[in-house]
């Protein structure tokens, strides 16, 4: 799909060619775009480690084949600025964009969940939020549920919100942030009794709905083990179809990820649809990635003129650092 200079397709080449627009076509015939979803993945995924910023030109090139048009791109670009998710800088007659603040601190918040090389270990303690719903408008405690949301934290009844393994100074700062610490408590909680700790962590695990994302899992398998199978058995795919399909993965895996409660890995069966989706995730992206940037960087352009180098810690995603 690209317009480098190329030798004739090798049968691997053309097998995971064939798998990979496959998987586009399917996505452009069938699937609900979310193209604001999209947009925000790819500024989480690639252009953020990247330097943040990008012309809006390179940005409707990158999207219109997963079926993105520019008048789409405009109208997401136009509100995810009204939502201070997007700033934008004019130079001459362009317009860059990059993530604000607010929108960084949202998917770095799920990156940490996204590229985990695994689930996090428990010391068997549960965090709680626990709300004073009286003294909070609906617009904050609104505001609070999605903050909450966003750190992996599960709505276990009226007002109590509950979490694992989530880091209590980050909860923190986002309370004060929110300027509502006189309505908020913010607990960690243990049983006292040895004996009732498996019944204790049982009675809170069924509060977290697992088994509904169950279907949503097993298809995300189906849909990309084909790719992952014929990535695996070629040294040279197409570096346009790599990054749309390494943003297709993150996508799709982020949209069913973020609405699974965050339990640890002792909580969690090891063969689940959804450990089977982390290590399929993690061995496409790590064979895609390169021939990915390669791409986005041949097409798209920035503000600084040339794209930064990214940090170590996205040469690390999905793997711990000791396996690089």
């Amino acid at each position: 799909m690209t317009n480098l200079a190329r030798q004739p397709q090798t049968c691997t080449e053309h097998a995971f060619n064939q798998a990979a627009q496959a998987l586009i076509e399917q996505f452009i015939q069938t699937s609900p775009i979310h193209a604001n979803s999209l947009i925000v993945t790819i500024y989480g995924d690639t252009i953020c480690p990247h330097g943040g910023s990008i012309w809006l030109g390179s940005l409707i090139k990158l999207v219109k084949p997963l079926g993105v048009n520019e008048r789409l791109v405009r109208t997401c670009v136009f509100r995810l600025s009204e939502k201070k998710i997007l700033k934008s800088r004019q130079i001459g007659r362009r317009s860059f964009y990059s993530l604000t603040d607010k929108g960084l601190r949202q998917f770095s918040s799920a990156a940490s969940r996204i590229y985990a090389p695994d689930l996090a270990s428990w010391d068997g303690q549960w965090r709680l939020v626990i709300t004073l719903l009286g003294e909070l408008v609906p617009e904050q405690r609104e505001q609070l549920r999605k903050e909450l949301f966003w750190l992996g934290f599960t709505h276990i009844t009226t007002g109590i919100f509950a979490h694992p393994t989530a880091d209590l100074a980050e909860v923190s700062a986002l309370i004060k942030e929110l300027q509502i610490e006189e309505h908020v408590a913010i607990l960690q909680a243990v049983t006292p009794e040895p004996d009732n700790v498996p019944i204790a962590n049982r009675l809170i695990r069924q509060c977290f709905n697992t088994q509904a994302l169950d279907d949503e899992y097993a298809e995300f398998n189906q849909q990309f083990s084909p790719v992952l199978a014929a990535a695996l058995k070629t040294t040279e795919p197409d570096p346009e179809l790599c990054f749309l399909i390494k943003i297709l993965l993150i996508h799709k895996y982020r949209r069913i990820l973020l609405r699974e409660p965050e339990l640890p890995k002792e909580l969690v069966e090891s063969d689940s649809a959804s450990q089977q989706a982390r290590r399929i995730s993690a061995q496409l992206y790590g064979v895609i990635a390169p021939f990915a940037d390669q791409y986005f960087k041949q097409v798209s352009e920035c503000e600084q003129g040339a794209f930064a180098e990214p940090p170590k810690a996205y040469y690390q995603r999905f793997f711990n650092s000791h396996c690089q």
